[in-house]
């Protein structure tokens, strides 16, 4: 199903930004897999989104790229699907849904990330993020 130009803005080397809530409506209505590209120690400390596929583009500690993150994607991803790729802070996912897109994959960033990017006092979840705007997320 393709998408209006409403509901995303294009990006280059890759489909496009989306909002959070966008990113969350697309996957709820079952147009698109959210991948949350972020480390397995990140989504223990700090959160995680259920449903979601734990798919690092880099891991802790070192952050060393996951050599088996082209496998995961294309495992996780329907033939002529579409991705919306999570990270903390919107940054990490712009380079996986690249990634994505040589792929072959429909793949969007999620703006702001699951955190957002920080405040004036250096903390994040307070002015933006999947979490920040109420979507569903659970920690451990």
């Amino acid at each position: 199903m393709a998408s209006s130009p409403a509901n995303f803005t294009p990006a280059d080397g890759y489909a496009g930004d989306v909002t959070p809530e966008q990113a969350a409506q697309w996957v709820a209505s079952g147009q698109a897999v959210l991948i949350d590209v972020r480390s397995d120690a990140e989504r223990e400390w700090v959160g995680y989104v259920p449903g979601a596929v734990p798919l690092a583009w880099k891991q802790w500690p070192g952050m060393a790229m996951n050599p088996a993150f082209d496998e995961g994607l294309r495992a996780a991803v329907p033939t002529g699907g579409k991705a919306v790729l999570l990270c903390r802070s919107g940054v990490r996912s712009i380079a996986a849904a690249k990634r994505a897109t040589e792929l072959g994959i429909e793949a969007y960033n999620i703006l702001e990330g699951f955190e957002g990017n920080p405040d004036a006092d250096g903390h994040r979840g307070r002015t933006g993020g999947w979490r920040f705007r109420g979507l569903p997320w659970k920690q451990n």
